[in-house]
């Protein structure tokens, strides 16, 4: 009874209910609410405050901004339908006009990063195969099985959400930067990807549970780790058992500038270098496919968790 209490008392306004109608279209930063509702932020964080202690909404910190998203589905969803039954549309038609201006903006920040960006990266993608071939690959291992709940570790601009999130019951990206997960969050809305979540979280400690994913992705992300056998064991965590990582990253190299010019942490790695990762990770080796094309070779590596845990054999 009191949970109902709560939730009908917070619904009980009329900018709550327009908060809650636009959650319903898509995930908002405070300031893109206060934007739309034509009000000032600290009367929003008021309103969003009393939603989310009730279970209607959520809100996560990414860098200075704070996003807000609808919170326990069981919970919202009757509240949902209470405002399609009543039919509140009409009222919040000039909110949904003025949320188009929202993704105008998030589009226009993406555009510009990435012009400000395209030469850093055509410089290192020019040394490798076409990432449209390597998406391809990807797409060709992953595609014998269905791909259930995905997480795409470090996710960046959310290309890898983009392509595998529509054959996913479910899509989570994660990384670090709260830039990066701006320019992929106006990827997304643009692309209108309702089953598509991001979060900002460090790679080594993922906000999942145990066995909590089918499909865990690390594109073109380990060469940045300082620690990738801890970021391979923290993603074979998250698998359920017979659950898959795939690794997309470089065969070893010499392009030594690449440290300094592009941060890279590592200069490739070999089959027994991921193999060992792997084994320690309580996966098995799937598959390993070599794109060999320019001066770097990409390789993609597939693990398996172990449907059982993996026991330890002590020498005689």
């Amino acid at each position: 009874m009191k949970r109902a209490l709560d939730i009908f008392r917070a619904v009980a306004d009329e900018t709550r209910l327009r908060i809650v109608a636009l959650l319903g279209t898509m995930e908002l930063s405070v300031g893109e609410l206060a934007q739309v509702l034509g009000q000032s932020q600290p009367r929003v964080s008021r309103h969003v405050k009393i939603l989310c202690d009730a279970g209607i909404a959520e809100r996560r910190k990414e860098g200075s901004w704070v996003f807000v998203a609808l919170g326990d589905p069981q919970l919202v969803a009757p509240v949902m339908a209470a405002l399609e039954a009543f039919d509140v549309a009409p009222s919040v038609e000039a909110d949904v006009a003025r949320l188009a201006a929202v993704r105008d903006d998030r589009a226009a920040a993406a555009a510009a990063w990435f012009e400000a960006k395209a030469g850093e990266w055509d410089a290192i993608r020019s040394l490798h195969i076409a990432e449209e071939q390597v998406e391809s690959a990807m797409r060709d291992i992953l595609s014998d099985e269905r791909l259930g709940r995905l997480v795409d570790i470090g996710t960046g601009t959310g290309r890898m959400i983009e392509l595998f999130a529509p054959d996913a019951s479910h899509a989570l990206g994660i990384d670090k930067s709260s830039e990066m997960l701006r320019l992929a969050r106006a990827k997304l809305t643009q692309r209108g990807l309702g089953n598509a979540e991001l979060r900002q979280a460090d790679l080594y400690a993922l906000p999942l549970a145990d066995a909590a994913a089918g499909v865990a992705i690390l594109h073109h992300v380990l060469h940045f780790a300082q620690q990738p056998g801890a970021a391979i064991v923290e993603a074979a965590r998250v698998l359920a058992p017979g659950g898959r990582l795939l690794i997309a990253d470089f065969a070893p190299h010499d392009r030594e500038e690449l440290r300094a010019r592009a941060s890279h942490s590592r200069l490739g790695f070999a089959d027994t270098q991921i193999a060992a990762w792997f084994a320690a990770a309580g996966l098995r080796p799937a598959r390993i496919e070599t794109l060999e094309g320019g001066e770097l070779t990409v390789k993609l590596w597939l693990g398996r968790k172990a449907a059982e845990p993996v026991r330890e054999v002590r020498a005689a």
